[in-house]
C-alpha cells in the first residue's frame, strides 16, 4: 500500500500508525525472514484513514482530492480481493467432478486410456492413440482373447495428440474375426527414438462409486475404476 501521509515527517507518520494500531511493514533482508501479515488489509486501511483525519493539521487539513483518491484505491483493492476469491472458487469447481456429473456417464460409452476393447454391434472395434510427441511411425496391434494377433494397423506419420483408429473386425485375409474382447497395444517412434504412446478404447460405464470425502469414480466394463478426468470422449 502506498504511504497515505503527505507533508508530514516520519515521526508524525509513526504516530498515526501507532494510534491506528497498525504495524508498519519493515523491509526484509537476506538474513531476516518476516512472519505474519506482510501487507495492509481493508481494516488497516480504514483505521489509518481515521487516524489520519484525527491527526491532521487543523490549519492545513487533508486535501479532498487526495482523500477521494485514497477511497478509490480502497474500493479498487476491495474489488480485486473479492474477484480473486470468486475466481478461485470457480477454478476449484471446474477442477472437480460433481456426483450428478459423474452419474450422467452411467449407461454411456466413453473413450479412455485402456487396453481391453469390446466389439461393436457391427463387428470390429474403434479406439484411439494418444502420442506424447510427433511420430514418423505409429502401429496399433490387436490380439484376441487367446493372445493371438489378429490385426496390425499402420497409422504412419502422426502429430502429437490424439488419433482415432477403426478396425472392421476382419483379419489380414479378409476373414471375420469373432473372439473378443480384444487387447490393444501401441508402438510409436520418431525415426530411431521411441515416442510415448497410450492406447485409448471405447467401453461402457456400468456404475459410479460415490464415497464421502472423495471424488466420484466410474466403473467401466473391462477397465475397472476410471477417474472422470481421464475420459477423452463420450458417446
Amino acid at each position: 500500500m502506498v504511504d497515505m501521509i503527505s507533508g508530514t515527517d516520519r515521526a508524525a507518520q509513526d504516530a498515526i500508525y501507532q494510534a491506528a494500531g497498525v504495524a508498519q511493514a519493515k523491509p526484509q533482508t537476506n538474513a531476516t525472514v518476516t512472519t505474519g501479515q506482510s501487507q495492509l488489509g481493508q481494516k488497516d486501511f480504514v483505521r489509518l484513514m481515521t487516524a489520519q483525519l484525527q491527526f491532521q493539521d487543523p490549519l492545513s487539513p487533508q486535501d479532498n482530492t487526495q482523500m477521494v483518491a485514497q477511497m478509490a484505491t480502497f474500493s479498487q483493492v476491495a474489488g480485486i480481493s473479492e474477484m480473486s476469491s470468486t475466481l478461485q472458487g470457480i477454478a476449484s469447481r471446474l477442477g472437480t467432478t460433481s456426483s450428478s456429473d459423474a452419474m450422467s456417464f452411467v449407461g454411456r460409452t466413453v473413450l479412455t486410456e485402456g487396453k481391453t476393447a469390446y466389439e461393436r454391434t457391427a463387428g470390429g472395434i474403434m479406439g484411439g492413440v494418444e502420442l506424447a510427441n510427433s511420430a514418423t511411425d505409429v502401429n496399433v496391434s490387436i490380439t484376441d482373447k487367446n493372445g493371438l494377433a489378429v490385426k496390425d494397423i499402420q497409422l504412419g506419420k502422426q502429430d502429437a495428440g490424439m488419433i482415432d483408429f477403426s478396425w472392421d473386425g476382419k483379419d489380414a485375409a479378409g476373414n471375420k474375426v469373432e473372439n473378443g474382447p480384444y487387447t490393444v497395444t501401441v508402438d510409436a517412434a520418431n525415426g530411431g527414438t521411441i515416442v510415448g504412446a497410450k492406447p485409448l478404447v471405447w467401453a461402457p460405464v456400468e456404475t459410479v462409486s460415490l464415497s464421502a470425502g472423495t471424488e466420484p469414480v466410474l466403473n467401466v466394463t473391462g477397465l475397472g475404476k476410471v477417474d472422470p478426468s481421464a475420459v477423452r470422449k463420450v458417446a
